[in-house]
């Protein structure tokens, strides 16, 4: 699938909380976990109707994701982008979603690290 041609929904910098980890006291606490989402569906129906039904509500995705994240423990976020992504695929009409999940501040000399990985149907 080539998506530097394809419409796409993008949710940027969603700040979530959740445990992940390997290590305590990692694990200990939730903390901060930022999303960049990026959901690939065709948009020509929602351009012509202008009807939210036609599209992907990226309020609810949004609030979906949080809800999600605030509930899970995982090691690493590799597991947690591709339980996202399965997610997102299984929940709305789209035909591909990549997903990144970054910890801020967590390594010495970065802004952020993290993982980023692409899903199609």
């Amino acid at each position: 699938m080539d998506t530097s041609t394809y419409d796409s929904i993008i949710i940027t910098d969603l700040v979530t909380s959740g445990i992940i980890g390997v290590k305590h006291p990692e694990r200990d606490n939730p903390q901060n976990l930022l999303l960049n989402i990026t959901l690939y569906k065709d948009l020509n129906r929602v351009g012509e109707s202008d009807e939210i039904t036609d599209t992907v509500n990226y309020s609810s995705a949004s609030k979906m994701l949080i809800a999600e994240v605030a509930t899970l423990a995982y090691h690493t976020v590799e597991a947690l982008a591709v339980h996202l992504a399965k997610l997102l695929l299984q929940t709305y009409e789209i035909d591909a979603v990549r997903v990144r999940v970054e910890k801020p501040k967590k390594v010495s000399q970065t802004t952020r690290v993290g993982a980023e990985v692409f899903r199609t149907r």
